[in-house]
């Protein structure tokens, strides 16, 4: 935790040229683009990095497909572009996922008319996929057994992208990179208001995990606080074009009901999009989408019977899926950006397009809606935003996200050979370690191979039937400011949605890996780590 300790202590000390609130998706690009252009950047987050809306999504970068039925073309063309950028940047990351979708007698469209809707996309996606199949009930059945067709018109495949690791990983990789360039970043950080002293922003904030308070200068701020930023530019006195509306999303994680690794796409028995996301050996079922008043909200009996019903009507699984089968959930809300000040808006056609507001006087920037597919567009707008606001950037043309080049990923690669590392691959793993270290580090997987050629035991696997290795909690103790256990399990890697909470505190390394993480606090941090486990369980 020296890391965050610095980190929190710079904040307190020098004055930055911009101050990002928040550090979901869009905080984390807007600070790697900013301080690879060569501004002084810090970014705060009351909570972890990637803690809310970021960690809940469906882990998928797509182009927006649905759109199409609302004549949102210019969006679609927009959010294919960038999902093909990204796939471009991040070949190891972002990869191609086929969707195989069916429709019921009875659905709004007939099937044909739909499939001329993914040749439609494909078009607009520049050819940048697979070509969409149309496939009859049979074909259907014969993909995907355990798909009921028993009343499916027909269907079809089509090609979007998919997060190989998940979401809130991704958006830390953005984080480490701001870092890696310069960035002061720290979690569980908390902005109590900003005022503006001259020319100067003096932000006062609160370090959460000791109550110590902080005064944090910057030239500019960016309010990048998701389903936040209305209450915070309320606190500032911002007034701003745009507002949020709330999506609650809910997903629920069981182990693997399907044969192929595709995403099962179905309309829901309320007729909005319903899919069947594969996880490595778990799947992932969802989502709802329900108008919600509260950002701060939580999954219902109502929401696990919704996303159990309509998996059982639309599988035909051996055996219905009940609560006892559910091994994680995820939740949280899709802050939906509307024009005006009422708030209000046609619910049905509303869409994740970002907007950005700019108050010019005050130098003062917020960011409303987004979503991970178009996460390099947001950077790159910030980045000019900020410009225009008098603020020079030194590296204006310098790229700032993708993975490194092919020359370093050689160079792991060739040194991996070298240790025979796949050989360490545990037999219930569901990749080779050299594609794994790679994806989740990039440059950084060099680290991970010095530590396993210093002290072969740090290729172990420390925790049972979860794909980490004792370098990669090291390298996690240095470098990925791990506050709470929780931090690690469910956001640095996704350990917390494919084991039950129950189970983990009982896995074996449990104890040693907090104690790699937290070192004389580790007994502290499992025990509070625990007592969640037991009172949600209660």
């Amino acid at each position: 935790m020296l890391l965050r300790e610095t980190n929190v202590s710079k904040l307190n000390e020098d004055e930055y040229d911009v101050l990002i609130l928040g550090a979901g998706i869009n905080g984390a690009v807007s600070a790697a683009a900013l301080a690879r252009k060569g501004l002084k950047v810090a970014m705060i987050d009351k909570g972890d990095f990637a803690g809310q809306t970021s960690s809940n999504s469906s882990n998928l970068a797509w182009g927006g497909i649905k759109y199409l039925e609302n004549h949102e073309y210019f969006l679609v063309n927009k959010l294919c572009k960038s999902r093909n950028h990204l796939m471009r940047s991040y070949p190891s990351t972002v990869q191609e996922i086929r969707f195989l979708t069916t429709l019921q007698n009875g659905f709004r469209f007939p099937a044909w008319f739909v499939y001329l809707g993914t040749l439609t996309y494909w078009v607009m996606g520049r050819f940048f996929t697979k070509a969409p199949n149309f496939l009859g009930a049979k074909a259907i059945k014969a993909l995907e057994p355990a798909i009921d067709v028993s009343n499916a018109q027909g269907g079809f495949e089509y090609s979007d992208a998919f997060l190989h690791d998940n979401d809130a990983r991704f958006v830390f990789n953005f984080i480490r990179s701001a870092m890696d360039n310069g960035a002061v970043v720290a979690n569980y950080v908390s902005a109590n208001g900003s005022s503006k002293e001259g020319d100067t922003w003096l932000t006062k904030a609160t370090d959460c995990t000791n109550g110590k308070e902080l005064n944090i200068k910057s030239k500019v701020i960016i309010n990048a606080c998701g389903p936040k930023v209305d209450a915070y530019n309320q606190a500032n006195h911002q007034t701003t074009e745009h507002q949020h509306l709330f999506s609650k999303g809910v997903h629920l994680i069981v182990d693997k009901i399907t044969k192929v690794d595709k995403v099962l796409a179905f309309f829901a028995s309320d007729g909005r999009l319903f899919f069947v996301i594969p996880m490595g050996q778990k799947t992932c079922i969802g989502t709802t989408d329900d108008k919600v008043e509260n950002p701060d909200t939580h999954v219902t009996d109502a929401d696990r019977t919704f996303i159990l019903d309509n998996v059982n009507a639309l599988l035909a699984l051996d055996k219905p899926l009940t609560m006892d089968d559910v091994i994680s959930e995820r939740c949280g809300v899709r802050p939906l950006a509307v024009k005006g000040q009422d708030g209000k808006a046609d619910w049905v056609a509303l869409s994740r397009k970002h907007a950005i507001d700019v108050n010019k006087q005050d130098k003062y920037l917020s960011i409303f809606g987004g979503k991970l597919t178009d996460c390099i567009n947001v950077g790159e707008e910030v980045s000019q935003l900020v410009k225009s606001l008098g603020l020079d950037l030194p590296y204006e043309n310098a790229i700032w996200y993708g993975e490194s080049d092919d020359k370093i990923k050689g160079e792991f690669e060739f040194r991996a050979k070298l240790l025979d590392l796949d050989a360490m691959t545990p037999e219930y793993s569901s990749e080779k370690l050299t594609t794994r270290l790679w994806r989740r580090y990039d440059i950084h997987a060099l680290q991970i191979l010095d530590e396993i050629q210093r002290d072969p035991s740090q290729a172990e696997q420390l925790l049972e039937n979860a794909e980490y290795l004792r370098a990669e909690l090291h390298y996690a103790a240095r470098r990925e400011m791990i506050t709470n256990l929780e931090d690690f399990l469910r956001r640095r890697s996704k350990i917390e949605m494919v084991l039950r909470k129950t189970d983990i505190i009982n896995t074996k390394g449990i104890v040693e890996a907090c104690e790699i993480l937290f070192g004389a606090q580790a007994q502290e941090k499992l025990n509070e780590y625990v007592a969640q486990v037991n009172t949600v369980s209660e």
